[in-house]
């Protein structure tokens, strides 16, 4: 693939995106009224949604993916020549994923993308639910949405190269809410804490979240979860809709969990609304919520998550032991265990490529790990940050200084900033890796109560000039940070940037989809249809109940 059809297959997968999310604008706009970045997250909420339903019943092959992105363009020409919609958003929706695309040409991926990324989203482009098919690798057992929005866009000419995309609209669609969020509190003059958390959030995520290859499934949920809390302090701020409101918890939390299933935690950040809602009448809640469309993408998401889950490790939430079912036959009860304590192990600086601990079930007790976690990972990794952390905010206090002072009144925000404390906590003391939670969690404790700080002072007349000076010089050093990067790749890869832009694949990226296909084939060439004993190959049986193949280890 050349970069001619890269980068046209780039900005029609984008069209075809924004084609849904200008369909659920127009249809719901008299029922949601949803601002259009809104729609467009919604949109990525819909495939997740979609992608997941139809995997039960055909695999996300050229056929079906095909239709999905023919009828996201048909949308996106009927109701961009219908509306004028893009009269508003396209400058900064081109300068957006312009930005983000010196991000996707890469060459190299992270670890963990040959490990069980790649494999999990080829096996949903080659054969429809495998049950058990966690049996095959670690990884298969704790599948993410993002596997399932990449997998949609496994097309002619592109292939299987395009498998990060569904970061890059997640990322994409983040920054154009928090940038509009932003514009519209200027335009409102809304200059309290919040407006400087906002923006303070973008700056942090595209200054140092630079790296689309690396975000995996654990940076992504963290860029929500920055917009979740952002959301969830502007209605305390500002009383806004409820029907607005619930619209975006809906999709902004649905997302974050399917991203992955332990973000289940950061529905302690809507306890503060429970407060709000005290005052509205119950019957009006609940026909705002019947009301919504979301809602029951949100309620299906839920049941399709935990029916995948069940399917393929056997778990309702794997590795939680007791939400195993012990009597399936594909079921990895026996080993949830010991993945529970294997994760709290390596999130505490107890394992690494080269080592393991002495001992691991006495290093993950109580605290004795803290000791090794500072000496190994704090000065390693959290310092690094705390050091990024605050030379951006010396930068942003120098900025916004001034020697005249407002009053303020930020008292709304206590009970949600508690909150934070407490899942800072439960981080530290479970699994205190930064990719679980760590960076957001961090970065939000220290940003509320320096944006206070900052709040306090006057505007002045270049106050605009300086929040756009900010905002380019993020997307600046976003570019040349990648630039810089491609240039390594260049002279260590030999990655020819015109002739192949995608990303290095090896026979290891699809050794899982070959055993796949010897087990099927060993199936089909077995004389008796009801036995396993003759369908087994490395230590696993395939067997097939109701026109499903499904997977067990040989006993």
């Amino acid at each position: 693939m050349n970069l001619t059809i890269f980068l046209l297959s780039y900005a029609l997968i984008i069209f075809s995106v924004l084609g849904y999310g200008l369909l659920f604008q127009n249809i719901f706009k008299n029922t949601i009224d949803l601002n259009f970045e809104y729609s467009f997250l919604g949109a990525l909420f819909f495939l997740i949604f979609l992608s997941y339903a139809t995997h039960f019943f055909v695999s996300h092959n050229y056929f079906h993916n095909l239709i999905i992105f023919t009828l996201g363009l048909i949308f996106f020409l009927v109701f961009f020549f219908r509306k004028k919609i893009f009269k508003r958003y396209s400058k900064i929706i081109y300068l957006i994923f312009g930005v983000l695309l010196i991000a996707f040409l890469t060459a190299k991926t992270h670890d963990d993308f040959p490990y069980y990324h790649f494999p999990y989203t080829f096996y949903l482009t080659q054969e429809k639910l495998i049950i058990g098919i966690g049996n095959l690798n670690h990884g298969f057992r704790t599948p993410s949405s993002i596997f399932y929005l990449n997998s949609l866009f496994y097309l002619p000419f592109i292939k299987f190269y395009f498998f990060q995309i569904g970061t890059v609209l997640l990322l994409g669609a983040s920054n154009l809410i928090l940038i509009f969020k932003i514009k519209n509190d200027y335009e409102n003059k809304s200059f309290d804490f919040i407006f400087f958390l906002t923006l303070l959030s973008f700056l942090f995520i595209n200054i140092f979240f630079y790296r689309i290859s690396e975000h995996g499934t654990d940076k992504t949920a963290q860029i929500l979860i920055f917009i979740l809390l952002i959301e969830v302090l502007t209605l305390l701020r500002n009383k806004i809709l409820l029907k607005k409101f619930f619209t975006k918890i809906f999709i902004i939390l649905g997302i974050i969990i399917s991203l992955k299933a332990f973000y289940t935690l950061y529905l302690l950040l809507l306890f503060p609304i429970f407060f709000y809602l005290r005052k509205i009448n119950l019957k009006e809640l609940t026909n705002i919520i019947l009301k919504n469309f979301y809602f029951y993408i949100f309620l299906l998401i839920g049941i399709l998550l935990v029916t995948v889950n069940i399917f393929n490790s056997g778990c309702a939430l794997y590795p939680i032991s007791f939400t195993c079912f012990s009597n399936f036959e594909w079921s990895l009860y026996k080993e949830a265990n010991l993945m529970n304590d294997w994760y709290e192990q390596w999130s505490k600086a107890g394992a690494g490529p080269n080592f393991r601990v002495e001992d691991p079930e006495n290093y993950i007790k109580g605290f004795n790990w803290v000791q090794n976690w500072i000496d190994i990972y704090f000065f390693n990794k959290v310092a690094d940050l705390l050091a990024g952390l605050f030379f951006l905010i010396a930068i942003f206090f120098l900025v916004f200084y001034s020697k005249i002072k407002k009053k303020t009144n930020n008292n709304n925000f206590l009970w949600t900033y508690f909150i934070l404390i407490i899942l800072l906590f439960e981080w530290f003391y479970n699994h205190p890796s930064l990719r679980y939670g760590g960076y957001s969690l961090i970065s939000l404790i220290i940003f509320i109560p320096f944006s206070i700080y900052i709040s306090k002072f006057a505007i002045d007349k270049y106050f605009k000039k300086k929040i756009i000076f900010l905002i380019l010089i993020s997307l600046i050093i976003f570019t040349g940070r990648n630039i810089n990067r491609i240039n390594e790749e260049i002279k260590k890869y030999n990655y020819d940037l015109i002739s192949n832009p995608t990303y290095i694949l090896k026979k290891n990226h699809f050794r899982i989809d070959l055993f796949i296909s010897k087990l099927i084939e060993s199936h089909k060439n077995c004389n008796n249809m009801n036995k396993i004993d003759c369908d087994s190959n490395n230590g696993i049986s395939i067997g097939m109940k109701k026109n499903y193949y499904y997977l067990t280890k040989t006993k």
